[in-house]
């Protein structure tokens, strides 16, 4: 088999940008160069593998000891680890690296631009309005009345249902699906996800169980992401809404009737039940899971595998299941540590034949 060598922007894969020159970099990402001698930027790559036409970054102190021998034209640093970066080596200064480096990476490769046009294998209604330059994939569904405004991209296979409006700049992955819902501007849905579907609600007082009509929509405002193969269910009786700005990792499933604020982050795995209600800039880790109608406060922070079973208040930090404010649940593992090591001590005793009266 062929040796492929690991690489960061691959051309197969990734539009290339570049070549971008140096003061042209600094001034897109708002950073200080150290030096400019003219050099030309063509990638990027990470600092232990990075060549002289190509940019990387710094941000993480415990890799600090590969910025004394990197090989890159270019490293984005903090100003405390300027004098660290090699003699050649151009030092971009700001006080947010990591920030640089995406805006440096989106330049030298950017999104693939729409390219305007509905394939032929696509199946349009005849009451659909989309923009003149929108990009429509080959076998992509898209019911009667839809709303879909400029620049926006529809992958392969992908449904959108009857009704459902778009705004701009939104892109919808590969065997994605969306039904009644309404989106903002710069939304992505990545493939296979789901958002739409009817919530998950039933009468459970008789047999057989009566389903509930969900007559609620989906909102997902702008600039959030929705990610690959997870679940967004419409609302009961009033909408499910995502916040401005707001991530959803992929394989996240988030209930009927649920309000997220602007801003929030939810990992892979997650799973909220509905009507739950989180504040601007929660955070919740991998496969947390939160029971129904709660209300997590502004900045909380929840820790993976979490599960949450009462409402929390503003700038908490949960852990556990039940989840707890952090320090009771890391002093009880303590406790439960040393009462751990003192029994197994005992028990050690006994068997040395140690025991004391």
């Amino acid at each position: 088999m062929e040796q492929i060598e690991p690489k960061a922007g691959d051309p197969r894969f990734f539009p290339q940008g570049g070549p971008l020159a140096v003061a042209a970099i600094a001034a897109a990402i708002g950073a200080e160069a150290s030096f400019d001698d003219g050099r030309l930027i063509y990638g990027v790559a990470p600092l232990q593998r990075a060549q002289p036409h190509e940019l990387s970054f710094l941000d993480n102190r415990r890799y600090a000891a590969l910025l004394a021998d990197t090989k890159a034209g270019v490293v984005v640093v903090h100003p405390a680890q300027a004098a660290q970066v090699p003699a050649g080596t151009v030092a971009l200064i700001m006080g947010d690296p990591y920030r640089g480096w995406a805006l440096a990476a989106a330049l030298l490769h950017p999104n693939p631009p729409a390219k305007p046009g509905i394939d032929p294998r696509a199946c349009i209604d005849s009451s659909a309005r989309i923009d003149a330059s929108v990009e429509v994939g080959p076998f992509a569904v898209i019911g009667a009345h839809v709303s879909i405004g400029a620049y926006g991209r529809i992958g392969p296979h992908a449904v959108i249902g009857d009704g459902v409006g778009m705004g701009e700049h939104c892109r919808v992955g590969a065997h994605a699906s969306i039904s009644h819902a309404i989106l903002g501007d710069r939304v992505y849905v990545y493939p296979g996800a789901r958002v739409g579907q009817d919530g998950f609600g039933f009468v459970s007082s008789s047999l057989p169980f009566l389903t509930v009509p969900q007559l609620g929509r989906v909102i997902l405002e702008d600039d959030v992401e929705v990610g690959a193969n997870s679940t967004i269910d419409r609302g009961s009786a009033q909408d499910t809404v995502i916040g401005a700005g707001s991530r959803i990792d992929n394989l996240v499933q988030i209930g009927h009737n649920v309000r997220l604020g602007r801003c929030c982050v939810l990992a892979a795995q997650v799973g909220i039940s509905g009507s739950t209600i989180l504040e601007d800039f929660v955070m919740l880790g991998g496969q947390a899971g939160l029971a129904g109608h709660l209300s997590i406060g502004k900045g909380a922070r929840i820790a993976a595998q979490s599960g949450l079973m009462a409402d929390v208040a503003a700038g908490a930090d949960m852990m556990g299941s039940p989840a707890e404010p952090i320090k009771e649940y890391l002093r009880g593992v303590a406790v439960l540590r040393r009462f751990v090591r003192g029994y197994k001590a005992s028990k050690q005793d006994t068997v040395s034949g140690n025991t004391k009266d």
